[in-house]
């Protein structure tokens, strides 16, 4: 217990002295000095050069050493594969991207997975050895154990295991989870909605899918489908798409991913039938948000997805049919992490889960090796 609380107290801070390390976690001087000793050689904690000009016996300052260990994020999309790495505190020591086609199946999608995060390590200049959780995100419904129940948007993707297929390469627990649940940790985390409780994060563009925070925490439901209100045909989101397609000034052969954006530029040099798109789009979005607003009554709604680039055109309309549909009109706000949310995400969920392995009192500290910890974390597949 005492290990674990002089941890936290280093976690997160400035590099720390033994003095205050003891006010910090109400231990002994004598007592944290030993703690720290341990966590030196544990390779945990790393001991800072004497400040210079000091008099007398120069005062141990200690910090955590962030680069004991990484976490891999990665982002499923329809379009691309997005891969980030950082180190314990959230700091992002590389990145990857690998373009993907919407009509690729399972082993080509796979692939290039397994190749975005080879990519993000070689960015990141660290062995797979330092890795101390992965995380997934993708569309669809998600099982606990790391399963896509139910994708209607990715070829082949309903049924894969996807915490089994990726675990296979890592000595480490694979998480997976909806891309949208993690849009919302990412923005609580470092986006929009930090320190909002209670949060419903829209993500729209190809599709529309929705995750919430409750409390703070991530609420996925008994069976991971919360948010998936547009499976409900009375609602529109599953419509909506199809005002931005019938467009009729779309250029022949436009692919479906670019549909949204060549709208919106229509839309926003002023072409009749391009705001009239936007209009209907926008009403059929604004149905399904009303409909979350009126059941979790959330501080904040978060609009996110390739429509958030297109907010100066989207926003008038959204507000306009969306208010008059709840009780009270909610805050509604863009999101301030773009596409870079999922993954961002991915990263703070593997983050989480090395700190609840981290501050586990049943799970003993290992010492790490130089290249970073293969034993803290674990292994196997969650």
């Amino acid at each position: 217990m005492n290990l674990v609380a002089t941890l936290r107290a280093l976690r997160g801070s400035p590099p720390t002295g033994l003095t205050e390390l003891a006010a910090r976690t109400g231990l002994s001087r004598p007592t944290v000095e030993g703690l720290v000793d341990d966590l030196l050689e544990l390779g945990w904690l790393s001991e800072m050069p004497p400040e210079s000009g000091q008099m007398g016996r120069p005062r141990r300052l200690f910090r955590f050493r962030a680069e004991s260990g990484h976490v891999l994020g990665l982002d499923v999309g329809s379009t691309s594969v997005r891969a980030v790495v950082s180190d314990l505190e959230g700091e992002h020591k590389g990145r990857a991207l690998r373009r993907t086609d919407p009509s690729f199946g399972r082993a080509k999608r796979l692939a290039a997975m397994r190749a975005a995060a080879a990519d993000a390590l070689a960015d990141a200049g660290i062995s797979p050895a330092s890795v101390m959780a992965v995380c997934v995100g993708t569309t669809g419904v998600v099982t606990a154990s790391g399963t896509v129940r139910l994708s209607v948007s990715l070829p082949e993707w309903t049924g894969v295991d996807l915490a089994s297929e990726i675990g296979r390469e890592w000595d480490a627990p694979v998480l997976v989870e909806n891309d949208c649940n993690l849009a919302a940790l990412a923005e609580r985390w470092a986006g929009v909605a930090q320190q909002v409780d209670d949060v419903v994060f829209v993500l729209s563009g190809m599709r529309t899918g929705c995750g919430m925070l409750i409390g703070g925490r991530l609420h996925r439901g008994s069976r991971g489908a919360a948010g998936e209100i547009g499976a409900l045909p009375l609602v529109g989101w599953h419509r909506a798409p199809s005002h931005l397609a019938a467009f009729p000034g779309l250029p022949k052969g436009s692919p479906p991913e670019n549909v949204a954006e060549l709208v919106f530029s229509a839309a926003r040099s002023g072409d009749p039938a391009a705001r009239w798109s936007v209009e209907q789009f926008a009403h059929d979005l604004a149905e399904g948000i009303a409909a979350l607003v009126l059941s979790v009554d959330p501080d904040l709604v978060v609009l996110g997805g390739g429509v958030s680039r297109s907010a100066d055109v989207l926003m008038e309309p959204l507000r306009r049919h969306l208010d008059p549909l709840c009780l009270e009109p909610p805050r509604l706000t863009i999101s301030g992490l773009g596409d870079q949310a999922v993954v961002t995400g991915a990263v703070r969920h593997a983050l989480d889960h090395v700190d609840t392995r981290l501050y586990d009192l049943d799970t003993p500290l290992l010492a790490t090796e130089p290249a970073g910890p293969t034993g803290p974390a674990g292994k196997g597949t969650t």
